[in-house]
């Protein structure tokens, strides 16, 4: 086994690999060298691969952290996805090829191609800095607009079809949603023995209150639009980040993105920026552009609270972060608000 390269060592290490994954590329070498600074499943790299009489290719390196966020992530499972959705419309990356080894990186990697476009960021809110911040307001709708129509588009999809069957949880349950619920306790429990009591609530409130999903889609599963890249007229160019995706009911992906924009606006004490549909407006246009009613919202914002600290508690356990840094909070007050509502 091939010891891991470090970050700074990364583009030296790569520069083999690439000299055989492509083609005539004896001569290859690596420029603009980044680490991306979103995401926090998965470590992105993005570069400029450069070869003698060939014009310059931008590529993007994906590998696993040290430490695994969630208890089942592959990153088989993410570029089956991208593979899968290839066809589909969706502007998602074009995967080079996977590595599941570590002989030659010291973990597994894959190569995709990188799609130009730029993405709003979440910390700190993209209500208060960032893409979003700076543009105008007719700008920001059409970049929200931009994601619940892709959530849209994603939920219209055919999984099986697309045979993406594969993103159920079957040792869980028989029904979706039971199988998504007994991941995320189980999941829970693998992340930190230590829970704050709202997480352990929203859980039982969660299967108690099970019911049949009107319609089951595939999953983006981290719906935001910090994973859309935007051109300079605020098109979507690509959706990124398929490492939780799931089979699911729909109502999971919008609620996720709502949820999310609460943690950027309201938890922080930061006004939503102008151009910002309003939560209703976002339903409505969901509603419109899928052809699905929403009617179980308030459940799916509780999973996505619950879902969103698996990784959160992680992390802190494995840095022993002392229990005063509560990287939970934001998930916890929502989950008590949403309860609450009872």
């Amino acid at each position: 086994m091939t010891a891991r390269p470090t970050a700074a060592d990364l583009p030296t290490a790569v520069v083999p690999v690439l000299r055989d994954g492509f083609p005539g590329a004896d001569s290859a070498r690596v420029s603009n060298w980044s680490a991306s600074p979103r995401g926090l499943a998965t470590e992105t790299f993005l570069f400029d691969l450069e070869r003698d009489d060939a014009e310059p290719v931008s590529l993007v390196l994906r590998r696993p952290p040290e430490v695994a966020l969630f208890p089942d992530y592959d990153l088989l499972r993410q570029v089956l996805v991208m593979r899968r959705l290839a066809d589909t419309g969706l502007p998602v990356p074009v995967v080079r090829w996977l590595d599941r080894g570590t002989d030659a990186l010291g973990s597994p990697y894959f190569v995709m191609d990188r799609i130009e476009g730029s993405a709003p960021g979440d910390l700190p809110s993209y209500h208060s800095a960032g893409l979003y911040f700076d543009a105008e307001p007719a700008d920001r709708a059409t970049m929200w607009w931009g994601c619940v129509d892709t959530i849209a588009d994603i939920h219209q999809l055919d999984w099986r079809a697309l045979n993406l069957d594969f993103l159920s949880f079957p040792q869980f349950g028989t029904a979706p949603l039971e199988q998504m619920i007994g991941y995320v306790d189980a999941a829970l429990g693998w992340a930190s023995t230590t829970q704050p009591p709202a997480l352990r609530r929203a859980v039982d409130w969660l299967r108690a209150n099970l019911y049949e999903p009107e319609h089951v889609t595939l999953c983006w599963g981290d719906a935001r639009m910090s994973n859309i890249l935007y051109d300079t007229e605020f098109r979507v160019t690509g959706v990124l980040d398929w490492e939780i995706a799931y089979i699911g009911d729909h109502e999971a992906d919008l609620a996720w993105m709502l949820f999310l924009d609460w943690a950027c606006s309201e938890f922080q004490d930061t006004e939503r920026l102008p151009g910002t549909p309003t939560r209703e407006e976002t339903i409505a246009r969901y509603e419109e552009r899928s052809g699905m009613k929403v009617r179980n919202l308030r459940y799916n914002e509780i999973l996505a609270a619950v879902l969103l600290s698996i990784p959160l508690l992680r992390m802190a356990h494995r840095l022993q972060l002392p229990p005063e840094i509560d990287v939970t909070a934001f998930c916890a007050q929502r989950i008590e608000q949403l309860l609450a509502e009872d």
